[in-house]
């Protein structure tokens, strides 16, 4: 399948550096370009995967930390006014106009919603507008914070819907403040296997979304240019998920696995996520939730 507006990158790459056009594609568990040999060493190692975290020593830590998988970043109550102050949070375009609280609790609250919680260190006001804050101003900025104060903020977590200590900055123009996530979050767990050696392929590049109803999640993953149907394999299990991104149509030469794209692909899961750990098949360490900011969106599937 070719996508639309994608730019090209050479390998190798730190993906986590990258940006690029991603476009959305939907995904099914087949091996539809992946040749036979390559199909099979993927599935071999997605279970030595589940083998290896499943009611290991990782997946009881992972179960019993924080770790936010949706947004810690919050807009004002009704959204943006305009496509223009979306665009600029989106490029961290801020004017700080307020002296920042200087002090605050050493620790806060991570409260789920069966009554369980975990505390956790903060982070401080200036630090938070600091993330904030990140892109460089041309002119004027279209976002004037105003104050801050130690709020809450409820956000999607590993192990459900969470209340979390955060931070509420108040803004020219908006009755409601922007709220961002003051909890740091846990160290992820060392994982109990290595990464694959020998198996065509790339790392999951990051976490999109978890649907509502946890039967769906939204990755981005590199693809190689000359790929053909782009394709992300499931495997489930009762404690977790493993997602593998499917290899290049090697049938292009050798050219092809030069070049890569960053492409945002649903994948559909057989039941709920709820709290199985969401693993990478390639790297064998959890996929980490980063959403599109920093990504430019292009296409649409």
């Amino acid at each position: 399948m070719h996508i639309g507006g994608s730019r090209s990158v050479s390998l190798p790459v730190k993906i986590a550096l990258i940006t690029v056009g991603v476009a959305t594609v939907s995904s099914c568990s087949s091996h539809k370009q992946v040749a036979s040999g390559d199909a099979d060493a993927l599935a071999g190692r997605a279970r030595q995967v589940a083998a290896a975290w499943d009611d290991s020593t990782a997946a009881a830590a992972w179960r019993a930390g924080y770790y936010p998988m949706g947004e810690e970043v919050q807009a004002p109550r009704g959204g943006w006014r305009s496509q223009a102050d979306r665009q600029a949070y989106e490029q961290g375009d801020f004017t700080l106009r307020a002296q920042l609280p200087e002090t605050r609790p050493k620790n806060g609250r991570v409260t789920w919603a069966g009554g369980e919680s975990l505390t956790r260190p903060l982070v401080g006001a200036d630090e938070s507008y600091k993330a904030l804050a990140s892109g460089r101003v041309n002119g004027k900025s279209r976002l004037t914070v105003t104050s801050a104060r130690l709020g809450k903020i409820t956000l999607i977590t590993s192990r459900g819907p969470a209340t979390v200590s955060a931070w509420l900055f108040t803004m020219d123009g908006y009755a409601s403040p922007l709220k961002q996530a003051a909890a740091i979050p846990s160290k992820p767990p060392r994982p109990p296997i290595g990464p694959a050696h020998g198996i065509p392929g790339f790392p999951i590049n990051r976490l999109v979304r978890i649907a509502a109803d946890g039967r769906s999640v939204t990755v981005v993953a590199l693809h190689g240019v000359c790929k053909g149907e782009s394709d992300v394999d499931v495997l489930e299990t009762n404690g977790s998920v493993v997602l593998s991104d499917s290899v290049n149509d090697r049938k292009h030469g050798s050219n092809c696995t030069k070049q890569a794209r960053l492409q945002q692909m649903t994948v559909t899961l057989g039941r709920p996520l709820r709290s199985r750990v969401l693993l990478d098949g390639y790297t064998g360490q959890p996929i980490l939730y980063k959403g599109l900011r920093g990504l430019s969106q292009s296409g649409s599937g």
